[in-house]
């Protein structure tokens, strides 16, 4: 049964396309900055905002201001403006230029009742690159990619408690998979000095998680907020992984896994403010808890299809040791006329990442993020929401064992859209 779950969500992740092909997305982290089109083109600042169904994944506290059932359904479009990677060999650009993300949620008001219940599907984020044809330190040519996804089936309720104060809750069952190739086809020997390139696929991990919130009406016009995340642990297993050795050639691991990467604990606080009926002022403050998510990362690959290859892959433990992260996140929504309200907002999060840990595996290093974008009543029951991210550019240098004195840079643009009805 279990195994049938397991493909049935994989099915529905794939067919929305919030997981497979991820490329380097990350923001805050290894998080979006956003989920929707409100919350991310008001940079993030949510959780004292949250009134539409990405509330599921901000603050579950704000379903309540969802009076009449709503389907939401969105969808982005990346597109990595200069995500390289740099060593002594080489300066490459990423092929995986483009990334595509979907989700969507609906909600409805229970009847009789102060609570509005809900379920979405939303891409939480990923990390990742593919850099084809790099120049290797062994005097050949090979690929070197990471692709890393997460994505999150979450049903939650939202209660009202008296007329100032809602409290929420929504349980995540969160998805997450690792395809990764590293100079799979370069295998080197000569004394003490032995390199077998690799190929993973198929890992993936589904584990549940949860997240709390509230949202207090301090007066008409001041609203103060609150959500906590719990951390939810990532071990993806059930992959397969293909070594090549100097003296045995391609060899099959049949069962094969990461472990180390966790989705980190949170906790969130804000504020919305409206000083007149057109303007909506929204602020956020982020912590999120790196430092227990992601330390030491470990591949193990077992039950090789060749009895004289080592029966364990010889892949040493990866230091990662990312920290803490602060993020600041202010917004802004104007409504311009009865049917159109336009948004701004910033994102800032100080890279996680170690710089001597950095790869260009796991770019997870943008810090600002600017958003623009607009909404636009069609008639009494559909909403049109887009805009745009600008991931500001950034680099990092550091020196990689295998490649030496290295940098990585990222820069990238992030088109949202959103269409929303309600009955």
């Amino acid at each position: 049964m279990a195994a049938i779950h397991h493909d049935t969500l994989r099915m529905v992740t794939l067919l929305t396309l919030v997981v497979t092909c991820t490329s380097a997305h990350a923001t805050n982290g290894i998080n979006l900055i956003g989920f929707g089109a409100e919350s991310t083109l008001m940079g993030g600042a949510d959780v004292a905002v949250a009134r539409d169904t990405s509330a599921l994944n901000t603050n579950p506290a704000g379903l309540t201001q969802i009076k009449a059932p709503l389907l939401d359904m969105f969808g982005s479009v990346l597109r990595t403006t200069d995500l390289v990677h740099k060593d002594p060999r080489n300066e490459e650009h990423a092929s995986n230029r483009y990334t595509f993300l979907g989700g969507g949620g609906y909600a409805r008001p229970l009847e009789n009742s102060d609570c509005t219940v809900g379920i979405g599907l939303f891409a939480q984020g990923g990390a990742g690159g593919v850099f084809d044809n790099l120049r290797t330190p062994f005097g050949n040519r090979d690929d070197l990619s990471s692709l890393f996804g997460i994505a999150k089936i979450i049903p939650g309720i939202g209660c009202q408690v008296n007329e100032k104060l809602s409290l929420g809750a929504s349980l995540n069952l969160v998805y997450g998979s690792i395809e990764q190739d590293f100079f799979s086809n370069t295998s080197f020997s000569a004394g003490s000095t032995n390199f077998a390139g690799y190929k993973l696929e198929g890992a993936s991990a589904i584990r549940t998680g949860f997240k709390l919130g509230m949202q207090y009406k301090l007066t008409p016009t001041l609203t103060l907020a609150a959500a906590y995340t719990e951390k939810t642990e990532l071990p993806m297993t059930g992959g397969t992984l293909v070594a090549d050795y100097a003296t045995l050639g391609k060899v099959k691991y049949a069962d094969a896994s990461v472990k180390g990467f966790a989705l980190p604990r949170e906790v969130a606080v804000g504020l919305a403010f409206k000083p007149t009926d057109e303007w909506l002022l929204s602020f956020k403050l982020n912590w999120l808890n790196w430092d227990d998510a992601i330390n030491d990362i470990t591949l193990r690959a077992t039950k090789p299809n060749n009895a004289a290859a080592p029966a364990v892959y010889p892949f040493p433990i990866a230091a990662a040791d990312w920290k803490d992260q602060w993020v600041v996140a202010s917004g802004v929504a104007y409504k311009w006329d009865d049917r159109t309200t336009l948004y701004a907002g910033h994102n800032y999060g100080k890279n996680p990442i170690p710089r001597q840990n950095s790869s260009p595996l796991l770019a997870g290093i943008l810090e600002h993020h600017l958003t623009f974008g607009a909404a636009r009543k069609i008639d009494q029951h559909w909403l049109m929401t887009g805009g745009v991210e600008w991931m500001l550019p950034v680099s990092v240098k550091y020196n990689s064992p295998l490649l030496g004195d290295s940098e990585i840079r990222n820069e990238a643009i992030f088109l949202h859209f959103m269409l929303s009805r309600r009955w």
